[in-house]
C-alpha cells in the first residue's frame, strides 16, 4: 500500500511563492507559499476592559519593564548561560532577541468576559483540523482528536486517505454547509467512491463540557448496485485519540448487532468520563487496532503500517484486531458494501451504566440524527439568505457556490498550539545547534487558506478571511482576531506564519519555518476592524452586539497601536511620511527583480536596485488604512490624548493628496508608482562560471545599464492602491485615469479578472530565477481584484464626473469574476489560489484554496468595506 504519509507533494506553481528564502546572507522566508514547490460588558468581571486614560506612561513602562525582566530570566535560563558569551559585545543583540519574544505588556483580548463561559463553551468542540479531509478537537492546548480515514483503489493499487494532498487526486472535497459552530455538510469524491460526512454537535441537560457530537459517513460507489459478487469492499477507518497520552479502554468484542456499539470510552480533565458508539442499519464488518503514541502527525503511518504488515502475514487488508498497553489511540476500520451509512456519536460526562445513555445515543444517531441534519441544513440556507441578501442578485447555479465557499472558509478554521520559531540574527546560535529561539506557547483559533496546501494560520490572508466572517458571525470573528492580537510582541510584531504544533510543522520544509521580527506583512485586520467600528456608527449591529464590539475595541486599542507603532519605526523611509518594505535582497544575483515578501505580493516589481531610499505606495496606503481605523476607534471611544491628536494629524498627512501625487504618481499617464533606485535594463542569462577549477553554468541577473533614482514604471496591483483605498477624491483627473489604466484590455482588463501586472510590463510573465515562474506577475488574484471592485463601487456613489464609468466598470467586473470562479468551480470542484489570465481564466496555483477566494460570497451580495469613509 502506497500513499497516505504526512509528507505532501506541492505544485510547482506555488513552490516559488511567499516565502522562498532570498539569497541574501539572512533569509527572509514567509514559508507561507514556498513550502508548496492565519458574556462581557464593559467594567464587568475580574478583567475589565482597558481605558488608555486611566493607565499612566509610568505604569505601562513599568509593565513593560517587569514583563522584559522575566522574559531575561527565562532566556538566560532555556540558553543556558548564552548570556555570558555575548555580554561584552552582544548585550544589546540579546536584548533585542529577548523583546521579539516577550509577549506585549497590555491585558489579553481572550481574557475578555465575553470570550469567556458560554462562548468559549460553545465553541469547544468543532472540526478544527482542517489539514485532513475530516478531523475533530476541541479548542485547548492538548484534546480528544478524532478523524476518518479510508482507503481509496487506484490502477489497482491502495492509498490510505487522511491527510488533503492533491496527490490524491480526489475530484473534489471541501464543506458544501457549514455555520462555523454545531453543523456541517462535507463532500468527498475520491474517484468512484462518494463520502458525505455530515458534523452536528449538540449540548444536552446529561452533556459535559462543550457538549456531545456525532458524526455521520454516508458512502456509494458508482459499484453500487452490481451483485454482491462483483461489488468489492470499501474500508473506512475511524479513530479517537487523547494527545495528553491518557490511555483509552477499548470497548467489548460483542458481536454486531443492530443497536450501538461501544468503541471506547476513556477520560479527560475538561470533559470528564466520554464514551464513543458506533451504529448502523447495515452489515458492517469491524477491525481495531490501539497505539501508544504521542505523535498525532504520523497517525497515517501508523494505520498503514498496521494494515500493510497484517496484509503481508494473513492476506486480509484489515487491521491486526491488537492493542498496545496503555494505548491512548484506538482506530477502527469499518468494512461496507455501498451503499452504507454509519453513525458514530461521541458522548461526554458519559457512562454505558446511566439510564440515559440510550436516550443519548438515540438522539444523535438514526432518524433523529437525520431530522437534525435535516434541520440544521435548512437554518443554514435560510440564515445564508438573509444575512448575504442575494436572493435577486445571482442564480441558483451561482448560489450553491456561494454557500460552498462560505463553508470551506468556516470548515477551514483551525485550532492551534504551539511556539512559532524566531531566528536568531545572523552568528548567533544555540548551545544545542538551534538557530531560533522560541516564543512563548500560544493557541491560535484561525481560518486556514487552503487545507491542502497551507493549513496554519498567515497574517495578511486573515485580514480578508475576516471580511466575510464577521458578516456571518461576529462573535468568531472577533475570537480570531482576537488570537491574532494576543501574539503582538513587546515591539509590536506579529509573526507572520503561525506554524504552530507537530501537525502544522509537518506540512513546512524545515528551512521555511523560521520567523524574522523584522519582517512585516500587511496589516489587513485593520480592514475588518474598522467595519467593526464602522457597523456600529451606522446601527448595523444589536445592542448585545454593539456592546460587546465596543469592550472589544477598547481593549484592542492599545494593541493596535503598538502594531501601529512597530509598522512605523521599522517600515519607515529616509524622508518623513515615506514607506517601505524593509528586508529586500539587494545583494543577489540571481533574481530578475528582487522580491519583496514582507508585502505579500512577494514577486510583484519594485525598484531593481534595493536601497533605504525607496518608497512603496501600497505600504503608504496600508498606513492610510491602520491611522484612520485607529483614529476612528479613539473617536467612537471619546478618547482624547497627545496620542488621539498624533493620529489626526498622520492621517491627515497620509490622505493629503498632493504629498501623495508628488511622491508616486508619474502625472503623464496618471499611474502611481514605487520609487527607488531602478533600471529596466535587466536580463536573466546562463553564465559560465568556474568553480574549484570546475567550469559550471548557471542563470544569473546581468544588469546592461546603471540604475537611477526613478519611479518604477511598472503597472499593476500596486499601482492601484491608492484607488482602492478610496485615496483620490471623485472629482479628480487622477481618478479618470485609473479607470483608463482598469480598463485597458492591453493593461489589466481581462474577461475573467484584472490580472496582476501590466502586459506591457518588461516583467510581465517573466521567471524571476531559474525555478521561480512568475507569480504576481499577471496572475488573476481575487483579494485585490474585491479590493478594485469595492472602490469601483464607491466611485459609483460619489458624486462626481466619472461616477457613470465607474458603475459601468463595476457591473462588467463583478460580473465576468462571479462567472469565472463559479464555472471553475462546476469544471473542477475547486476554488483556486488564482486564475490564469491568458488560458481562459483557469484555476492556477493550489487547488482547494478557498481562504480569500471566499470574497466571491461578498462580490456576488456585494457587501464591501468601509474603508472609504
Amino acid at each position: 500500500m502506497t500513499g497516505g504519509g504526512s509528507s505532501t507533494r506541492r505544485p510547482a506553481a506555488a513552490a516559488r511563492s511567499r516565502g522562498r528564502p532570498s539569497d541574501a546572507s539572512e533569509p527572509e522566508p514567509d514559508a507561507r507559499r514556498a513550502a508548496a514547490a492565519a458574556a462581557r460588558r464593559r467594567g464587568r468581571g475580574d478583567h475589565g476592559p482597558l481605558r488608555l486614560m486611566d493607565v499612566s506612561p509610568r505604569t505601562l513602562a513599568l509593565l513593560g519593564f517587569a514583563s522584559f525582566a522575566l522574559a531575561l530570566v527565562a532566556f538566560v535560563a532555556y540558553t543556558g548561560g548564552w548570556w555570558e558569551e555575548v555580554e561584552g559585545e552582544g548585550a544589546a543583540t540579546l536584548r533585542r532577541v529577548t523583546r521579539s519574544v516577550t509577549p506585549l505588556a497590555a491585558p489579553r483580548m481572550m481574557d475578555l468576559p465575553q470570550f469567556q463561559n458560554d462562548h468559549k463553551e460553545s465553541l469547544y468542540w468543532g472540526t478544527y483540523r482542517p489539514n485532513v479531509y475530516l478531523g475533530i478537537r476541541a479548542r485547548t492546548p492538548l484534546s480528544v482528536i478524532a478523524g476518518l480515514m479510508w482507503i481509496g483503489l487506484k490502477n489497482g493499487q491502495y492509498f490510505l486517505r487522511h491527510v488533503c494532498q492533491d496527490s490524491d487526486e480526489l475530484s473534489t472535497y471541501g464543506w458544501t454547509a457549514h455555520n462555523g459552530r454545531d453543523y456541517g455538510r462535507q463532500l468527498l469524491v475520491d474517484h468512484d467512491l462518494f463520502l458525505t460526512t455530515s458534523f452536528l454537535k449538540e449540548k444536552g441537560e446529561s452533556s459535559g463540557y462543550g457538549g456531545d457530537w456525532a458524526v455521520r459517513l454516508d458512502a456509494n460507489s458508482e459499484r453500487s448496485g452490481l451483485s454482491d459478487a462483483q461489488e468489492s469492499t470499501t474500508h473506512l477507518f475511524f479513530y479517537i485519540a487523547d494527545e495528553t497520552g491518557k490511555p483509552i479502554t477499548m470497548g467489548l468484542h460483542e458481536p454486531l448487532s443492530r443497536g450501538p456499539v461501544l468503541l471506547a470510552s476513556g477520560s479527560h480533565e475538561e470533559i470528564g468520563d466520554w464514551e464513543l458508539y458506533l451504529r448502523s442499519e447495515d452489515n458492517l464488518e469491524i477491525h481495531r487496532a490501539g497505539f501508544k503514541s504521542m505523535s498525532m502527525h504520523n497517525l497515517s503511518d501508523l494505520v498503514q503500517q498496521a494494515v500493510a504488515t497484517n496484509a503481508m502475514q494473513t492476506g486480509n487488508l484489515n487491521l491486526p484486531d491488537m492493542t498496545e498497553d496503555s494505548s491512548n489511540l484506538m482506530v477502527y476500520q469499518v468494512s461496507i458494501k455501498t451503499p452504507s451509512q454509519i453513525d458514530i456519536v461521541f458522548l461526554s460526562r458519559s457512562s454505558s451504566h446511566s439510564p440515559m445513555i440510550e436516550e443519548q445515543i438515540t438522539r444523535l444517531t438514526g432518524p433523529m440524527l437525520s431530522a437534525r441534519l435535516e434541520t440544521k441544513q435548512k437554518e443554514f440556507e435560510e440564515r445564508y439568505d438573509q444575512i448575504f441578501n442575494v436572493n435577486n442578485k445571482i442564480d441558483s447555479r451561482e448560489l450553491s457556490v456561494g454557500r460552498a465557499a462560505l463553508s470551506n472558509l468556516l470548515g477551514g478554521v483551525g485550532y492551534f498550539h504551539g511556539q512559532s520559531r524566531i531566528a536568531l540574527p545572523k552568528g548567533f546560535t544555540q548551545k544545542n545547534g538551534d538557530k531560533y529561539i522560541p516564543y512563548w506557547p500560544a493557541a491560535l483559533y484561525t481560518a486556514v487558506p487552503s487545507r491542502s496546501f497551507f493549513p496554519r494560520g498567515f497574517l495578511w490572508d486573515e485580514g480578508f478571511h475576516q471580511l466575510v466572517i464577521w458578516r456571518w458571525d461576529v462573535h468568531i470573528s472577533m475570537d480570531i482576531i482576537g488570537h491574532w492580537l494576543d501574539l503582538l510582541n513587546s515591539d509590536g510584531w506579529i509573526p507572520r506564519e503561525q506554524i504552530l504544533g507537530a501537525e502544522a510543522l509537518s506540512k513546512v520544509p524545515e528551512e521555511f519555518v523560521l520567523q524574522y521580527p523584522s519582517n512585516g506583512n500587511p496589516p489587513t485586520l485593520f480592514l475588518a476592524i474598522r467595519d467593526l467600528a464602522s457597523g456600529i456608527h451606522a446601527k448595523q449591529f444589536s445592542d448585545d452586539e454593539a456592546e460587546k464590539i465596543s469592550s472589544f475595541l477598547e481593549r484592542a486599542y492599545v494593541r493596535l497601536n503598538s502594531w501601529f507603532q512597530w509598522f512605523n519605526s521599522t517600515q519607515a523611509g529616509k524622508n518623513e511620511g515615506t514607506f517601505y518594505w524593509h528586508g529586500r535582497d539587494n545583494m543577489t544575483t540571481r533574481e530578475l527583480n528582487p522580491k519583496t515578501l514582507t508585502s505579500g505580493l512577494d514577486d510583484y516589481p519594485r525598484a531593481s536596485h534595493p536601497n533605504d531610499e525607496e518608497r512603496h505606495v501600497d505600504l503608504r496606503c496600508w498606513m492610510l488604512l491602520a491611522t484612520n481605523c485607529i483614529r476612528s476607534i479613539a473617536e467612537f471611544l471619546k478618547m482624547d490624548s497627545a496620542l488621539e491628536k498624533d493620529y489626526n494629524k498622520l492621517s491627515n498627512q497620509l490622505s493629503d493628496f498632493g504629498t501623495l501625487n508628488k511622491l508616486h504618481l508619474d502625472g503623464k499617464i496618471g499611474a502611481y508608482f514605487d520609487y527607488g533606485n531602478h533600471t529596466e535594463k535587466v536580463r536573466l542569462r546562463w553564465f559560465d562560471v568556474k568553480d574549484k577549477d570546475v567550469m559550471r553554468r548557471e542563470f544569473l541577473r546581468e544588469t546592461l545599464q546603471p540604475p537611477r533614482m526613478q519611479l518604477v514604471p511598472h503597472v499593476g496591483y500596486v499601482s492601484l492602491f491608492p484607488f482602492m483605498m478610496g485615496a483620490i477624491p471623485p472629482e479628480s483627473w487622477v481618478l479618470e485615469k485609473q479607470l483608463d489604466l482598469i480598463s485597458n484590455t492591453s493593461i489589466l482588463w481581462t474577461d475573467y479578472g484584472l490580472r496582476s501586472l501590466s502586459r506591457t510590463s518588461s516583467i510581465y510573465m517573466k521567471r524571476n530565477t531559474e525555478h521561480d515562474p512568475p507569480y504576481w506577475r499577471g496572475a488573476i488574484w481575487i483579494n485585490m481584484n474585491y479590493m478594485v471592485l469595492s472602490a469601483l463601487h464607491h466611485y459609483a456613489h460619489e458624486d462626481g464626473p466619472y461616477k457613470g464609468r465607474a458603475g459601468e466598470l463595476y457591473e462588467k467586473l463583478r460580473s465576468n469574476l462571479i462567472r469565472n470562479i463559479v464555472q471553475n468551480y462546476h469544471e473542477t470542484g475547486f476554488f483556486w489560489e488564482n486564475y490564469d489570465q491568458k488560458n481562459k481564466g483557469k484555476g492556477k496555483g493550489a487547488r482547494s484554496f478557498t481562504g480569500w477566494t471566499s470574497l466571491i460570497v461578498l462580490i456576488m451580495a456585494e457587501s464591501y468595506p468601509t474603508l472609504h469613509r
